[in-house]
C-alpha cells in the first residue's frame, strides 16, 4: 500500500504516532507527535511545537519514519509503519494550516512538517 485510506487517515489523525528521525552521523532519534492531519493521499502535515533535534535533523536530512497503531491494540493490534521525506515551513500555506488546527490554539505553533510518504507497511 502506498497511499492512506480511509482507515488508515483516521488511524493517524487519531493517535499520537512516533516520529523518527536521523541526525549528521546517522544516528536515530524519535519523538511521540500529535496534531497531525494527513492532507492527501501520501501527505501528513506534522505541528513543531517544540521540536528541536527533529527539526535540525530533517533539514540536514529528509529521510523520516512515523508509526501509528490502535488504542486497543492489546485486542486487536494495527499498526502501520510511514516512510518518506520530510520539508519544514516556518510561513506559507502549511504553516498557516496547522495554526487553525484547534488544537494547536495555545500552542507555539513554530512551523509545520509536511512529509510525503512513499512506503507504507502494515505491523501486525
Amino acid at each position: 500500500m502506498t497511499e492512506i485510506n480511509e482507515e488508515l487517515k483516521k488511524l493517524i489523525e487519531e493517535n499520537v504516532l512516533s516520529f523518527a528521525s536521523v541526525d549528521e552521523n546517522g544516528n536515530p532519534h524519535c519523538i511521540a507527535v500529535a496534531f497531525v492531519k494527513v492532507v492527501s493521499k501520501n501527505q501528513i502535515l506534522v505541528t513543531d511545537n517544540y521540536m528541536a533535534e527533529t527539526t535540525k535533523n530533517i533539514q540536514q536530512n529528509p529521510s523520516v519514519a512515523l508509526t501509528v497503531w490502535n488504542k486497543n491494540w492489546e485486542e486487536n493490534c494495527v499498526g502501520y509503519e510511514l516512510r518518506g521525506a520530510a520539508e519544514y515551513f516556518a510561513s506559507g500555506k502549511w504553516y498557516e494550516i496547522i495554526k487553525q488546527i484547534p488544537e494547536n490554539k495555545n500552542e507555539p505553533c513554530k512551523g509545520a512538517i509536511l512529509v510525503t510518504i512513499n512506503k507504507i507497511k502494515k505491523l501486525v
